[in-house]
């Protein structure tokens, strides 16, 4: 018996998603609850699981296909199973008196089943990724859901990839290929890239956005991580980061300039005696901003292991609607890339997103002299038409003061 699969209810205000790719194919077992298609929405990736337990029947959409919800996409046959794969015939061995016997060949092996580094498990983006940087997926250890292989994961291959011998000198070069080697593909964007697009352009049309600048010397935050990392993993279970100093810097200084922590509505400026933090964090379709609901009450240790879950569930694609809506601010960390300067843009109807860049060894003043300090640029965009310059200007003193003095945050100063 045909069971529909149906598009879930994909959270308020969202009735449509795209078909991002099927991780089922028709005749494959599936159990229940298990994902058999993958969903992609405006802020995430969404995974369907099937009703019933049985064997994938057919799909009714395609790749790419806008879906909305409630419509059935594919069916699962109830209670059934899969079908075989049908194995090759063994040829036939003829004997004669004179020799001996011929043992017959092995038949070849039936076609394997998909894994997770098989080019037919590969979702689209991973399988771009392994293309452009040129890695076998069958040597790389999948970090997403179920040991899928994740785009990060073909990255961080292509960087460790060892260097390739170089041709013996005596070795003619190869002939040019006649057709060259110019390639162009065409690969439609994900309703998340579309997304991301469409708030950034109206973040650029609608706010007067402004950039300022500052450096922050990072000496006592280091020494303090140093110093103290071990027995913090020991005795809150996760490690102990820069961004966890600078979310609890960052509603500090909130609390004194609450214009950076408001928004625009109207001709209303709503101020919030709270701070929903987002923080940007990698995923397989790209950057997602989930939210640190209440970031003012939370400790050190609180902020760290809730941005180290949004991290892990980001890659497995497990984050939820509602742990991306809202934020009364945003922290965008570009330094884990390498970013040395940037003028991050505002995430609407937010006002401000601070931007964190690369720690790297720079010559400063301190006390007439000149030494040598791990130093940091900080980024504030702003619009202008809420945050006046001596208030971005300001806030971003603050947090300067909390990151190289720490004292300040244990007290609240």
């Amino acid at each position: 018996m045909a069971t529909e699969v149906t598009v879930p209810v994909l959270g308020e205000s969202i009735t449509e998603a795209t078909l991002g790719e099927w991780l089922k194919q028709p005749g494959d077992a599936v159990a229940l609850d298990e994902p058999i298609a993958s969903l992609e929405t405006d802020k995430v990736s969404v995974e369907v699981p099937s009703p019933v337990a049985g064997v994938m029947g057919q799909h009714a959409v395609a790749v790419g296909d806008t879906v909305q919800v409630g419509a059935m996409i594919a069916t699962v046959d109830a209670g059934g199973s899969a079908a075989p794969k049908e194995a090759a015939p063994q040829p036939a061995v003829t004997q004669t008196p004179a020799a001996p016997a011929v043992a017959p060949s092995p038949a070849p092996a039936a076609e394997a089943e998909p894994t997770g580094d098989s080019p037919a498990a590969l979702s689209p983006s991973v399988r771009r990724a392994v293309l452009e940087h040129g890695v076998d997926p069958a040597t790389i250890k999948g970090t997403g859901k179920d040991g899928r292989i994740t785009k990060e994961d073909v990255e961080a291959a292509a960087q460790n990839k060892p260097a390739a011998a170089p041709a013996a000198a005596a070795a003619p070069a190869p002939a040019a290929a006649a057709t060259g080697g110019r390639k162009e593909e065409r690969v439609r964007m994900t309703r998340l890239r579309q997304t991301i697009a469409k708030r950034l352009k109206e973040a650029q049309n609608t706010a007067a956005m402004l950039t300022t600048f500052n450096d922050v010397d990072m000496t006592a935050v280091i020494e303090a991580r140093a110093k103290y990392k071990d027995l913090f993993e020991k005795k809150h279970g996760v490690r102990l980061g820069f961004m966890g100093f600078f979310v609890k810097a960052a509603t500090m200084a909130l609390k004194d300039i609450p214009s950076v922590n408001a928004s625009i509505e109207g001709d209303d400026i709503v101020y919030h005696d709270y701070a929903d933090i987002s923080v940007a964090v990698s995923s397989p379709g790209g950057l997602v901003v989930p939210v640190i609901r209440d970031a003012q009450d939370l400790t050190v240790a609180g902020i760290e292991k809730t941005i180290g879950d949004f991290g892990k569930r980001a890659k497995e694609g497990a984050l939820k609607m509602d742990e991306m809506k809202g934020g009364t601010f945003t922290i965008s960390n570009g330094g884990v890339f390498g970013s040395l300067m940037s003028t991050p843009i505002i995430n609407p109807p937010q006002s401000a997103v601070l931007g964190l860049h690369r720690i790297e060894d720079r010559p400063v003043v301190v006390n007439g002299q000149v030494v040598v300090r791990p130093m940091m640029y900080l980024a504030l965009s702003y619009d202008h038409r809420l945050i006046d310059g001596r208030e971005a200007v300001t806030f971003l003193v603050a947090l300067k003061n909390a990151i190289e003095d720490p004292t300040r945050i244990l007290i609240d100063l």
